[in-house]
């Protein structure tokens, strides 16, 4: 994105992990590359710490508060984004990070809705902000969604007991486990994937939707053990994870933070449209099952139905 287009970034997830590291690269860009921010996040003391810290160097921040777990939050959020951006209290709408994400340890967990806990924040939420604030986006502008290469399973993977996505009917995506059920790990696990691979058939059907100049990719930040996406896993996992975070060569918030503000902002990156997979700070091709018209238009339905 060149300085004449700088405007405003609305992220959300920027309290922690990966979207505070992202929100501070922006921040603390020149003030002719710095863009202003819409932090949409649980409200609280720690959306208030992060809205401040951002002011305190000079960005222009205004936090929307809301539960990604609850449709009627995320609409609420987008009705307030739109107003500040008619309004004139930020420059015109140039991104969106579709940042925030959950892995809930128990797939019997329902959203305030009632749909799977990790489909509804990690899909829906998302799909539900880009349906509020797309009409408002100004072009060139970029939506980056949040994925990970756990939809597909290599030998790291298979060695550490991550799950790959087992694809099924969205409807049944959406849907928590019976209560009667025993939650499992690997449910979890399979649960979380199938919400990534969904955002990749969400990307590609997204672009098709979108009018010219209004530009769709999908970022992995890499391997990210310890992560805010484990919390609900156990303090021994978190403990595990930011152990091995030290390893040199792992990701860690701080260093994939500024490459996720980078895929929103920078001019490099402005050919990647059509869901295009950008993993840390090289574009990939991605597995061939994940690119199908089908499923995209079936996900797509599901999701306008689920949406109301």
């Amino acid at each position: 994105m060149t300085t004449s287009t700088t405007g405003t970034v609305l992220i959300t997830g920027p309290t922690g992990g990966l979207g505070r590291s992202a929100v501070l690269a922006m921040a603390n860009r020149s003030p002719q590359h710095r863009p202003d921010l819409l932090l949409v996040g649980r409200p609280g003391p720690r959306l208030d710490a992060i809205t401040a810290e951002v002011r305190a160097v000079g960005a222009t921040a205004h936090a929307i508060g809301a539960d990604l777990a609850s449709l009627a939050d995320v609409r609420a959020a987008g009705q307030e984004a739109v107003r500040l951006l008619t309004d004139g209290a930020v420059r015109p709408l140039r991104a969106v990070i579709g940042n925030a994400g959950v892995s809930v340890a128990d797939t019997r967990t329902a959203s305030a809705d009632g749909h799977e806990l990790t489909f509804a924040v990690n899909h829906l939420a998302h799909a539900q902000l880009v349906r509020e604030v797309a009409g408002a986006l100004t072009a060139p502008a970029r939506i980056v969604l949040l994925g990970s290469n756990t939809y597909y399973l290599n030998t790291p993977r298979r060695l550490l007991g991550v799950p790959p996505a087992e694809w099924r009917d969205p409807l049944d995506l959406a849907r928590p486990a019976d209560a009667g059920a025993e939650p499992g790990t690997r449910d979890a696990g399979v649960a979380y994937s199938n919400s990534k691979l969904a955002i990749l058939y969400y990307a590609h059907e997204l672009q098709r939707r979108l009018p010219d100049g209004v530009a769709v990719s999908v970022f992995e930040p890499g391997f990210m053990p310890g992560s805010g996406l484990s919390r609900e896993h156990g303090p021994a996992l978190q403990r595990v994870g930011r152990a091995v975070g030290r390893i040199p060569g792992v990701s860690t918030p701080e260093r994939s933070g500024p490459l996720l503000a980078a895929v929103a902002l920078d001019e490099r990156w402005a050919h990647l449209r059509d869901g295009a997979f950008v993993v840390k700070n090289a574009e990939r091709e991605v597995e061939p099952f994940a690119v199908d018209p089908q499923r995209e238009r079936r996900l797509w339905e599901v999701t306008e139905e689920l949406l109301g």
